[in-house]
C-alpha cells in the first residue's frame, strides 16, 4: 500500500495533490444549488459538500471556497436568503458538471446547458427539473473556518420534494432507485446501488 506522509503531500505536483486529497475522503454528495439574484438572474452550480447537520430542525450545510473571487451562488444566497438543493441523477451528469465553469453573473447556467429551471408555487428560487429530490432552503448562518479559509453555510429545509416511489414506509429515501449519483474526487461521477439496510444497532449481550 502506498503511503503519503505530510511532507510527501506538500511536495506533490499541484494537480496530483488536489485530485488525491479530494478523492481520499470517499464518495461525496452530488448536488446542484439553484439561486436567483436580486435582478432576477438565475444561477445553478454543482456542489459536492452538502451534508446533514440535524433533523430537528431539518438542517444541512455546505462548504464554500474562499470568497476572494466572485461567488455568484454565495452572493445570491446572502442577498435573497433562499436557494434550492437538487440531487444530480445519471442523465444530467455532463451538464451538471459543466455548471462548475465560471460564467459571469448575468449568464445563467440554465441557458448554456440542457438543465431546465423549474419554478414552484410559493418558491422564489429555481429548481432543477426532473431531479428526484429537491429542497427549498432558507439561509440560517455561516461559520468561517480559519484554518482552511472556507465558509460553512448552514441552511434549513423549508420544503422537501421527493419522487413518491423513492420513499419507503419508514421515511427512508432510496436514492439509488432515483438514479442519483455520487461524486468521486473533483470530476468523477459514480452510479449507486443500494445493497442493504440495517436496523438500529445495540450492544451485544
Amino acid at each position: 500500500m502506498k503511503c503519503f506522509d505530510s511532507n510527501d503531500i506538500n511536495s506533490l505536483d499541484k494537480i496530483f495533490r488536489i485530485n488525491l486529497i479530494n478523492s481520499c475522503s470517499g464518495f461525496k454528495s452530488a448536488n446542484l444549488l439553484g439561486t436567483i439574484s436580486t435582478e432576477g438572474n438565475t444561477n445553478v452550480a454543482v456542489f459536492s459538500s452538502v451534508t446533514h447537520l440535524g433533523s430537528n430542525p431539518p438542517t444541512l450545510g455546505f462548504i464554500l471556497r474562499p470568497t476572494t473571487v466572485p461567488r455568484n451562488t454565495y452572493k445570491n444566497i446572502r442577498d435573497m436568503g433562499v436557494f434550492s438543493i437538487n440531487h444530480i441523477f445519471e442523465e444530467i451528469i455532463e451538464d451538471a458538471h459543466h455548471s462548475s465553469a465560471k460564467y459571469p453573473e448575468e449568464i445563467s447556467e440554465f441557458n448554456v446547458t440542457d438543465l431546465e429551471a423549474e419554478f414552484k408555487e410559493g418558491c422564489k428560487v429555481p429548481f432543477v427539473k426532473n431531479s428526484p429530490v429537491q429542497m427549498e432552503m432558507k439561509y440560517v448562518e455561516q461559520v468561517y473556518i480559519k484554518s482552511n479559509d472556507v465558509i460553512m453555510v448552514v441552511a434549513q429545509i423549508e420544503k422537501l420534494f421527493v419522487n413518491e416511489h423513492l420513499i419507503h414506509e419508514d421515511g427512508f429515501i432510496d436514492l439509488s432507485s432515483g438514479n442519483v449519483v455520487a461524486i468521486n474526487g473533483l470530476d468523477g461521477y459514480a452510479a449507486l446501488t443500494l445493497k442493504e439496510r440495517f436496523g438500529y444497532q445495540r450492544p451485544k449481550k
